[in-house]
């Protein structure tokens, strides 16, 4: 946990430990990647806003040394521009200060998922009533095939892999259709519509993709705390 704000540092600690946590406090971005260099870690909690090496430049430095390292960083600044350039830095999501406990922890606990599923080669997700495999690209609703186009499939399965964590158009794009997509955002929509046909009871009422305005998609699974229902886009 990366942060400038001692008592805040304090605090987060007591919580965070008290939730089955095990955690170590930096009160600098230089400190952190100090000791980021020397040990192993699951999460990086890091704060954007720091005296001399920004959270997003440390962010960059960490995610290059650490691909797969958890990323969540925490802001007072709630811009797009802000969150979109985090994200884009390596960070696997952020919160804004002032922000509730409750919401840290599913955002730290969906980090976590997403870097445990990676390392263990999992091949058959369930969230809801779908079951996603990946191995057989398969997608199952109550126990029903969903036929899925290929590019419909790894849109899914992008999204399922990371369920509970924010992924930006630009990331969604570049990553299904190519590095040298990146702005065609209206072409991404489309995907997602037609995505939430097949796999929402109401696809205006999403509860699997859900929109962060202006900024990307989460996947929700309804078991799962992870984020709150909203409107489709």
């Amino acid at each position: 946990m990366v942060d400038d704000e001692q008592p805040l540092r304090k605090v987060l600690q007591t919580s965070l430990t008290a939730r089955g946590f095990s955690v170590e406090e930096a009160g600098s971005a230089e400190r952190a990647m100090e000791i980021v260099a020397q040990r192993s870690f699951d999460l990086l909690l890091l704060d954007i806003n720091m005296p001399g090496i920004s959270g997003i430049e440390a962010c960059q430095r960490i995610r290059a040394r650490k691909p797969h390292l958890g990323i969540v960083m925490v802001t007072v600044r709630d811009s797009e521009g802000d969150i979109v350039q985090a994200l884009e830095a390596g960070a696997d999501d952020y919160v804004t200060k002032p922000f509730r406990l409750e919401e840290l922890i599913a955002r730290l606990r969906a980090v976590v998922r997403r870097t445990a599923t990676e390392n263990a080669g999992v091949t058959v997700i369930r969230a809801g009533d779908l079951e996603i495999d990946f191995e057989k690209r398969v997608l199952k609703r109550a126990g029903e095939v969903i036929h899925l186009t290929p590019t419909e499939f790894d849109l899914l399965a992008l999204l399922v892999k990371n369920r509970g964590v924010l992924l930006t158009h630009t990331k969604l794009l570049r990553t299904i259709w190519g590095p040298q997509h990146g702005q065609q955002l209206e072409y991404l929509r489309t995907y997602v519509r037609t995505l939430r046909k097949k796999i929402e009871d109401d696809p205006a009422q999403p509860k699997y993709i859900l929109t962060e305005p202006w900024i990307g998609y989460r996947f929700h699974s309804p078991s799962e705390i992870d984020s709150v229902p909203q409107d489709a886009e």
